[in-house]
């Protein structure tokens, strides 16, 4: 049923997790810092984030770039693969604009006690 050359472990599922996808746009116009990073993610902690990002730049989704200044100063930059994933985030940003209301109606049905 799987190709066993493509082992699943191995599979660049990232983008499903919760904040993956919106690092990644939150990147889409260049390099950022943590903390530029943070404030539009208002609900992340630094200790996600930073997990989060370490994921990402383990899988060649990003650059991570130390300047050596006082204070020490970190960025973070889409690499070209990172910049692979707008067509698939923007696919799942329109399906999602058609079909969320029919799915949070499908969750509210499912929520519902039995009567």
């Amino acid at each position: 049923m799987f190709d066993p050359m493509c082992p699943s472990n191995a599979m660049p599922i990232r983008i499903g997790d919760k904040w993956t996808g919106m690092v990644v746009i939150c990147l889409e116009d260049g390099p950022r810092r943590f903390n530029e990073l943070r404030a539009p993610l208002r609900r992340i902690t630094p200790k996600v984030l930073t997990q989060t990002l370490r994921a990402m730049e383990r899988d060649g989704l990003v650059s991570r770039t130390a300047y050596d200044e006082n204070p020490p100063r970190v960025e973070y930059e889409l690499t070209t693969l990172g910049r692979s994933l707008f067509p698939l985030i923007a696919s799942a940003r329109a399906w999602s604009r058609e079909h969320l209301g029919p799915l949070l109606m499908a969750r509210e049905a499912y929520e519902e006690p039995e009567a």
